[in-house]
């Protein structure tokens, strides 16, 4: 990263990483459940000079704060009132977001939302969607409901290498770099992951609600990548989703799962021309009603994490 900022929202420290400060076009880029803004390095570098890249870490993720109250700050909806603080903070009346996973959900609501649909004028949706698999949410939150703990660097590399195969990284200085910025210390010498382990309390403190409802509200511009080979977001629910956004444009990324890292060309080249295509030239939105095909997966989602988990 070429700066860092961190912004102040809530007596909590939200850092910014950012590439080309300098750059006419900002591009705010949302990291996925357990990683950081520091997955969108490749994806800065491929889009060249031309853009800003402002990737926040997310509370309790990277280099941003923990919560002493992870029940009221790892919700949505403190993320948002974080998102808002960090475009009020950069004077970003309007601006294109890409979000990974979570960061695509976080996107999706805030383009969404009555109140604050006007500061999303395009939006990037990467391997997310308004429903998403079960087997796949239960082995995400499998994984991330446990604490992770290593007593050599070595064996962290080799785990974090094994679970994020399906990002689609293909040589080992790339994971090497990912295993570096995904590790931290413990005071006692052993290793962990950068992120809090209170973060995965959000499947059961979140309320629930009908994302594809959300889905149905958003009215700017939208693309989807979708893994090839993911996990979370199924390809049959993207003609779903293009049914209620008839304007939708979407990507298959081949060769990965959930989520692609967006470190290719053949992965950022359709998503730059999303982004250079004029406003003026997407069909007007008109979104349709979604109550006909509704999936409340939140709900779904909480229910399955208190019987498996607690």
């Amino acid at each position: 990263m070429d700066a860092l900022e961190f912004v102040r929202i809530r007596e909590l420290d939200i850092a910014v990483r950012i590439w080309n400060p300098d750059a006419p076009r900002t591009l705010v880029a949302w990291h996925g459940l357990a990683r950081h803004g520091g997955d969108f390095e490749a994806l800065a570098h491929q889009l060249g000079s031309e853009w800003r890249i402002l990737a926040p870490d997310t509370p309790g993720r990277g280099l941003s704060s923990w919560s002493l109250f992870p029940a009221h700050d790892y919700l949505y909806s403190h993320y948002m009132t974080v998102a808002i603080g960090v475009l009020d903070h950069f004077q970003l009346k309007q601006v294109d977001w890409l979000g990974t996973s979570m960061g695509g959900l976080l996107g999706m609501l805030l383009a969404a939302d009555k109140t604050h649909r006007h500061r999303i004028s395009r939006l990037i949706l990467n391997d997310v969607g308004p429903e998403l698999n079960k087997d796949g949410l239960i082995a995400l939150s499998g994984y991330f409901s446990l604490t992770h703990r290593f007593t050599n660097f070595a064996d962290l590399q080799k785990e974090l290498t094994q679970h994020y195969a399906s990002f689609g990284i293909t040589n080992d200085a790339e994971w090497r770099a990912l295993a570096l910025g995904s590790a931290r210390r413990l005071p006692d010498g052993s290793w962990t992951y950068h992120f809090d382990p209170r973060i995965g309390e959000q499947f059961i403190h979140d309320t629930p609600r009908d994302t594809w409802a959300d889905w149905a509200n958003i009215h700017c511009p939208v693309m989807v990548i979708r893994g090839a080979e993911s996990a979370l977001l199924d390809a049959e629910t993207l003609p779903r989703m293009k049914e209620v956004q008839p304007g939708l444009v979407t990507f298959t990324a081949p060769g990965c799962g959930h989520a692609p890292m967006l470190n290719h060309s053949e992965q950022v080249t359709p998503l730059r021309q999303f982004l250079d295509t004029p406003l003026s030239a997407f069909p007007h939105s008109n979104p349709t009603s979604a109550s006909s095909t509704s999936h409340p997966i939140g709900q779904w989602f909480i229910k399955q994490w208190r019987r498996l988990f607690g």
